[in-house]
């Protein structure tokens, strides 16, 4: 999904740029720092999400985005609440008022994602891995591991590295049933088990520890 930020303080690119690098499936178009400026990406380039201010000098945030013909998908990130209803009004997807979480950041993420074909697929999800955004088979996952900042994909034949936590990878395959967290450390595709011995998990000639916290809920979720 391609977004750009339209806001004329730089810190705000900045935090919105910090969360949006946790996101495999964003991909960043531009930065612009006051609307006119912003329009200019319009012309040149395909826009899906639009992080956008709304007071900015010469021409305010809502004043742009009633003059675009078909305006992308719209987070209004504000330090000021009263704008809120005018944003509703003009179908924003949500109203972020600064400064806000990562969680709520999410939050407004979330709304996006099931109306978006390209991003939420049922049989895949997308990864950054060197610069390049890859698309990856459910089926295909054997179990995650997380690796200090970086999470394991083990898959049935090679293993990637992305830069993600293994809670980005829990939530985003919570739709799924077939995956289940075991360990502080893996997250197991269920369908990839071959052995469950006592609190060691074989999946492809590996082992996988299940986490004394996680045991009860591991062995009922497989019957055990």
């Amino acid at each position: 999904m391609k977004y750009l930020i339209i806001d004329d303080e730089p810190i705000a690119h900045r935090i919105i740029e910090g969360y949006c690098d946790k996101i495999p499936y964003l991909e960043k178009i531009g930065n612009a720092y006051d609307a006119f400026e912003g329009m200019e990406f319009f012309h040149n380039s395909e826009i899906d999400l639009l992080f956008l201010d709304i007071n900015m000098p010469k021409m305010t945030g809502f004043e742009m985005l009633r003059s675009l013909p078909v305006p992308p998908k719209v987070i209004v990130t504000s330090a000021y609440q009263e704008y809120a209803l005018e944003g509703f009004e003009l179908n924003v997807v949500d109203y972020l008022l600064k400064p806000f979480s990562f969680s709520r950041f999410m939050t407004a993420l979330h709304k996006i994602k099931p109306q978006t074909e390209e991003v939420v697929e049922k049989d895949r999800f997308f990864i950054k891995v060197d610069k390049q955004l890859k698309a990856i088979n459910k089926k295909e996952v054997l179990f995650l591991e997380a690796y200090g900042n970086y999470v394991k994909l083990h898959l049935a034949e090679e293993c990637l590295v992305c830069h993600q936590k293994l809670s980005y990878f829990e939530e985003l395959l919570s739709e799924n049933d077939d995956f289940i967290r075991v360990h502080k450390s893996f997250l197991v595709n269920n369908y990839s088990i071959d052995v469950v011995e006592g609190n060691r998990i074989k999946i492809d000639e590996k082992e996988v520890p299940i986490g004394q916290k996680y045991k009860t809920a591991v062995y009922e979720k497989l019957n055990i």
